[in-house]
């Protein structure tokens, strides 16, 4: 059976694949006039800067509207939760074991790209979504397959490919991340951990969005500002080996692979793939999850959304990853990879940090591992529930099934807890390519329906449905 998702894997994750993400990519880069670069200053000031002016709340009584609403912000820390996970640890030690240091030049290629990706996705979400008889919105792919593009199969298949990537991706990888940590750092057996995070997670979304968006508001900023100040912590004491493991990242990203030379080759070389994958893995962009997120934001336009989305691929990828990347080669420098192979995932990065800190950097890495995994299990889990509720609304199965999902969700996170990671890891990279595929088909065939910032309307108001 693994081997066969290995082959499917190798498919699905092949050259064409990474064209058609940086292909994407780049089209919205260029229509866009790199607004993800040249916009910097303009985008930083319309998320980051509106939280910390208080503009954000968009009431007068920041009780209220928190009480009432879901924020923009609350939406983005939400999406953060969602993207902010293992990925951002496991997956980037798994790159430099698997693809070497150059696999980190395609981390950031895959993110700069991805911000306008994430853009293009979310803003398009935001145009077609549409609410629910209960109030809530509904908002997705799926939702802009339906309506912009009219093709329901399509939208179901995406659906369908969601709901599987949850209970991969979304739970049983975290889980099987905090259980594998929590086993090195204090010893404590798969199956008590499998309780315990289990019985957490449901204590968090059986309260659903706004209880989710409440915890990840306060909880995300907290956990990834903690993580970055040890790892500049960490960097500053190996501040000799910056630059040589920059030179380093920047030679190997350029080398072909076995499979030959030229362009063949250097497509399907391991530190494109896994750069690539791992990158994708992390922040998302070009799957269309960051649309589902972002959905619920109230007072808002589908321009400010979608700079909140890049800047969640930004601070994801490009600072998350890139601290984690910076810290395991900085530290590898002295004591080469090779000679800790048998490590890998949170193991290899909680053993550099303790290199450098002692005992408090292996305490460091696992309650940042236990935090990241955690807020993405319960953001995943308002993904694929809107994705499970969009499939049974076609069923007319109705809302009732909402308890099923729950159930089935909950169960994945305590297997996760007691399973194997090579097998999980393979299957959320397929299923991940599969999701890709018919979103990134509909970011092209409505590409025209994107617009980006031009400061003519009011906070609140929305471009009417082309």
């Amino acid at each position: 059976m693994q081997q066969l998702m290995q082959t499917l894997h190798q498919m699905v994750w092949g050259p064409w694949t990474m064209v058609l993400f940086l292909g994407t990519g780049l089209f919205f880069t260029v229509r866009s006039g790199g607004f993800q670069i040249r916009g910097l200053p303009y985008w930083w000031r319309q998320t980051v800067g509106k939280v910390i002016s208080g503009e954000e709340n968009g009431s007068k009584d920041p009780r209220q509207a928190f009480d009432k609403k879901i924020t923009a912000f609350q939406s983005s820390c939400t999406a953060l939760a969602a993207t902010i996970g293992t990925g951002n640890i496991v997956g980037v030690a798994t790159a430099l074991t698997a693809g070497g240091p150059g696999a980190v030049f395609w981390l950031w290629v895959s993110a700069l790209i991805g911000m306008a990706t994430a853009y293009a996705e979310t803003s398009l979400g935001q145009k077609y979504r549409y609410r629910l008889p209960d109030g809530a919105w509904q908002c997705g792919p799926m939702v802009c397959m339906e309506r912009g593009l009219g093709c329901k199969s399509m939208a179901c298949l995406y659906a369908a490919f969601a709901v599987l990537a949850s209970f991969g991706m979304g739970s049983m990888v975290q889980a099987n991340a905090v259980s594998e940590t929590l086993r090195y750092e204090a010893g404590m057996k798969p199956d008590i951990a499998a309780v315990l995070v289990t019985a957490l997670t449901a204590a968090v979304i059986w309260g659903g969005i706004r209880r989710i968006s409440r915890m990840t508001s306060w909880f995300m900023p907290l956990s990834a500002g903690i993580y970055v100040l040890f790892s500049v912590v960490v960097l500053i004491l190996c501040r000799n080996s910056i630059v040589p493991v920059l030179l380093q990242i920047l030679k190997q990203a350029w080398t072909p692979g076995a499979a030959g030379g030229g362009v063949a080759g250097f497509l399907f070389s391991r530190s494109v793939r896994y750069g690539m994958a791992r990158g994708v893995f992390s922040n998302e962009a070009g799957l269309g999850t960051l649309a589902v997120l972002h959905g619920a934001a109230e007072d808002t336009t589908p321009e400010e959304q979608g700079m909140w989305a890049m800047f969640e691929v930004f601070f994801d990828t490009i600072v998350i990853c890139t601290l984690t990347a910076m810290v395991i080669l900085c530290v590898g420098r002295e004591s080469p990879l090779v000679l800790y192979r048998n490590l890998d995932g949170a193991a290899l990065t909680s053993f550099c940090f303790s290199r450098m800190l002692g005992r408090y950097g292996g305490i460091l890495v696992s309650c940042s591992m236990a935090a990241f995994a955690f807020a993405t299990i319960v953001g995943w889990y308002y993904i694929g529930q809107q994705m499970f509720l969009y499939l049974a609304e076609g069923l007319h199965a109705g809302k009732n099934v909402e308890s099923l999902y729950t159930i089935l969700y909950l169960i994945s996170v305590y297997l996760g807890c007691v399973s194997r990671l090579e097998f999980i890891w393979i299957f959320s990279d397929l299923v991940n390519g599969l999701m890709a595929y018919p979103n990134l088909l509909t970011l092209g065939l409505l590409h025209s329906h994107v617009t980006f910032p031009s400061g003519s309307r009011r906070r609140g108001e929305s471009e009417p449905l082309p």
